[in-house]
């Protein structure tokens, strides 16, 4: 292929005089300058993307926490409860938090496939709050742009984590 680098081949002698093996490097393609470029783009662009979308979720959150009257209306429902049943506010508040807090936990401590899994199972959270709206005839836009936008974003960013290549290969089970 035209303008791709590969590793050569080398054979290995396991330590025991047994069979040879090919390298590591050319069998998974690590000695190439594309992939090596293009799977590191990738990494930052999905870190980047969790960054946001953990820090803006989180930043919802506390907006519940601390001052719905002027979250409230974003969200894209007809009606808001009042009184005491305007406590669903600070429910909202702290799972948009935590939902935030989550994802940054595991990037800092470099669990990219728990990320992903995670990610994929919280896009669910806007998927649902679109269906919410719609069905309590709230707003179609706040509805698809919002929370539709949002949950395609966060299952996009899920995409790209869970297609990462691992950094270190799989030790096959003895």
């Amino acid at each position: 292929m035209p303008g791709t680098i590969t590793a050569p081949t080398s054979t290995l002698t396991a330590p025991t005089g047994g069979t040879s093996a090919t390298s590591a490097a050319a069998t998974t393609g690590a000695g190439t300058a594309t992939g090596t470029t293009a799977g590191a783009a990738r990494r930052r662009i999905a870190t980047v993307l969790t960054v946001l979308i953990a820090l803006g979720i989180g930043y919802v959150g506390v907006s519940y926490l601390f001052a719905p009257e002027s979250t409230v209306s974003g969200f894209g429902l007809p009606e808001w409860p009042h009184g005491e049943a305007a406590a669903f506010f600070s429910i909202k508040g702290i799972r948009d938090l935590v939902t935030g807090i989550a994802p940054l936990v595991l990037l800092a401590t470099g669990q990219r496939r728990a990320l992903g899994w995670l990610l994929l199972v919280e896009a669910l959270i806007p998927l649902d709050d679109a269906v919410t709206v719609l069905t309590h005839h709230g707003s179609t836009a706040a509805a698809l742009g919002i929370h539709g936008a949002t949950a395609v974003l966060v299952a996009a960013t899920a995409a790209l984590l869970l297609t990462e290549h691992r950094t270190t290969p799989r030790v096959p089970a003895a």
